[in-house]
């Protein structure tokens, strides 16, 4: 009995029957009818008849905080325990990642791997399993993290972090969250990257999951070696009230009337791209206050980012801003500040919409676009799947500016559950022998030949681009034959080597990829973030010399994504081509160095988990890992300190729970 416009009553009635005292004696009839649409969860064990409340009792896990399971994740427990593979199509209420917790709980799998699609959801994860299971197994997030084989551990990653791993050993299952990442039809360009590394983990797994809402169907060929159970329901556990105001002549005033009022709070507006969720977050702190709760955080951002950063005034007055330009540790403390109260209203992109969960009530969708590209109904359905939360809001609320997309069904074509003849090449070069045929082995020894690399080289060409690679090398071929030696270096590189590198990178990736406006404006941004000893100084000197829009000012922290990944992948492929021509050639310890900002990799790692260099680096000396790092933060929370302010031991606090 999944028929969504019947699973709503109960929550409808949950939420009046809560807010009625006097109406405390239908809580029995009530859990019976929780217990008769399968939403155990809603029973309530202390009022429910003897039979509802056993039931409920009987579904209820401890480990997980006894949290009651309901009837639809307790039949899917049961295919994932009983051997099967899985994969699961929901809605974004149905409680996917609590089978994930439920699953390790039962103590049947001892190491497992978990792909998430962004950083900020791995840290979600992160603490939510560390608070649950620490005691039972290692939780591995971060590149440098280490675990014997033989002990149980969680490998918690992004597609680009656990295909790169030596250590995972043998596997007893592997999860996949979100999963229709997977089609490249998606047009995500971190798809081929997804695929491979999820090829890797399955061929050392025995068992897996994936997860995903709103997908009618799963293409495979026949030939295919990963057989699944494919499980598609639309049980949800709250009921939506949806608002059209697509004919309201002017929508952003309407839009500000309506995050203007208390009763949509906590409320979540969805627009386009981050350069506009900048400007209509300024936009609206130039109008209305929606809390006078943040200034403090506001005042922090002043001091170690910088004046002319716009979201300094749109979080004092209430706003924050989600999308994928915005420091991780920051972003963090928006998202925990919206959960609890202190900021209201979030203006958000896809990249929150597909990852980090919060408690919202009410969902405004403002646009229907992402980017520039028109948004499809299995997206508009994921978005609107935000509003609402068990347990806090049972009832949420849409509100439609635009007509939502036609009703499509959509399938998920995975590359590595096809045919590997009709797979791209950047895809087949991850795999194995074993699992090839003629006709792929010589498209790989092709590129091999074509390019002049091995095969480790050929995976790092097509996690950059095979294209971009073929470029690359003829520009670098180019380079050598005029006898020039500026690629021929090694250490740590002077300004004109840096400059050097970043030109030769720039001539098949435009600098704005990397958060700059030219190859010279790059060099420059490196070097002084080589130069700055302490994040913050980098930061406050880009701020007194920026000179663009206010709304544009977060390019710096595009610049900063950069130099953790793309750009480090970019440079190190260039060393693989100059090596040809300058055997010792070596660019790793600036790489290394690069890909954490110039600063100790503990630093760089706390700032994933929610604590802000800016914070940890004063209490950072030279020698101290991991473990002494976060005693030394933890006594300053414990006993106080004079480095702290009181928002910041506030902010300590919480990221260290």
């Amino acid at each position: 009995m999944d028929e969504p416009t019947l699973l709503e009553f109960v929550p409808r009635l949950a939420d009046v029957i809560n807010d009625r005292p006097e109406l405390e004696t239908f809580k029995e009839p009530f859990s019976s009818l929780a217990r008769s649409t399968g939403l155990w969860n809603y029973i309530d064990r202390d009022k429910a008849d003897t039979s509802d409340a056993l039931l409920a009792e009987s579904v209820t896990v401890p480990e997980l905080g006894d949290i009651t399971l309901h009837r639809e994740q307790i039949g899917i427990l049961n295919d994932i325990l009983a051997g099967k593979n899985v994969i699961l199509s929901a809605p974004t209420s149905f409680g996917k990642s609590l089978l994930i917790d439920a699953l390790l709980a039962t103590g049947r799998y001892r190491r497992v791997a978990i792909i998430l699609p962004t950083i900020a959801l791995l840290d979600e994860f992160r603490r939510r399993l560390r608070r649950r299971f620490q005691d039972r197994f290692s939780i591995i997030m971060h590149p440098g993290d280490v675990v014997p084989k033989d002990q149980p551990a969680i490998f918690l990653g992004t597609q680009e972090r656990l295909i790169s791993r030596t250590d995972l050993g043998s596997l007893d299952l592997t999860v996949v969250d979100e999963f229709y990442k997977l089609d490249p039809a998606r047009q995500d360009d971190r798809s081929v990257t997804l695929n491979a590394a999820v090829y890797r983990l399955l061929s050392k797994s025995k068992q897996f999951f994936f997860l995903g809402p709103n997908i009618d169907n799963v293409r495979v060929s026949n030939d295919s070696k990963w057989k699944f159970e494919f499980i598609r329901t639309r049980f949800s556990t709250v009921a939506v009230d949806t608002f059209d105001l697509t004919r309201i002549d002017n929508k952003q005033e309407r839009l500000f009337e309506e995050i203007g009022e208390d009763r949509n709070w906590p409320a979540l507006v969805f627009v386009s791209a981050p350069d506009k969720a900048n400007r209509i977050a300024k936009e609206a702190s130039d109008e209305i206050a929606v809390s006078d709760d943040s200034s403090d955080f506001a005042d922090w951002l002043n001091d170690n980012v910088g004046s002319n950063w716009s979201l300094v005034k749109t979080v004092r007055f209430g706003f924050g801003v989600h999308h994928g330009r915005i420091p991780r540790a920051i972003a963090s403390q928006m998202v925990r500040m919206f959960n609890e109260g202190s900021l209201p209203v979030l203006f958000c992109t896809s990249t929150l919409i597909e990852g980090v969960n919060t408690a919202a009530k009410t969902v405004l969708i403002y646009d229907k676009k992402i980017n520039r590209t028109s948004y499809d109904f299995f997206t508009f359905s994921n978005i609107r799947g935000r509003a609402g939360r068990l347990g806090q809001h049972h009832v949420g609320q849409v509100f439609l500016f635009n007509s939502p997309p036609v009703r499509e069904e959509m399938e998920v074509s995975p590359t590595l559950f096809g045919e590997d003849d009709e797979a791209p090449d950047s895809y087949v070069v991850y795999l194995d022998e074993d699992d090839t045929n003629e006709e792929v082995e010589e498209r790989v020894a092709n590129l091999r030949d074509d390019l002049g690399l091995d095969s480790e080289g050929l995976r790092l060409a097509a996690s950059v681009g095979l294209d971009v690679a073929h470029a690359l090398r003829r520009e670098i071929a180019s380079e050598f034959r005029r006898r020039s030696t500026r690629l021929a270096w090694s250490g740590y590189p002077d300004y004109k080597s840096i400059l050097a590198l970043v030109e030769i990178a720039c001539t098949t990736k435009r600098p704005r990829e990397f958060g700059a406006v030219s190859a010279s404006q790059l060099t420059l941004f490196i070097s002084r973030l080589r130069q700055h000893r302490e994040l913050k100084d980098f930061l406050l000197w880009f701020n007194d010399n920026f000179r663009g829009e206010d709304t544009e000012f977060d390019n710096v922290f595009k610049f900063l994504r950069a130099c953790e990944y793309g750009l480090p992948q970019v440079f190190a492929l260039v060393e693989l081509f100059a090596k040809a021509y300058s055997p010792q050639t070596d660019y790793s310890l600036f790489l290394r160095e690069l890909s954490r900002w110039f600063r100790a990799e503990e630093l760089k790692n706390l700032d994933e988990e929610g604590i802000p260099i800016q914070i940890s680096e004063r209490f950072y000396s030279v020698g101290d890992d991991r473990a002494s790092l976060l005693r030394k933060l933890q006594d300053a929370v414990d006993k106080g300190s004079d480095k702290l302010s009181v928002f910041e031991h506030r902010w300590l606090a919480a990221s260290l729970t």
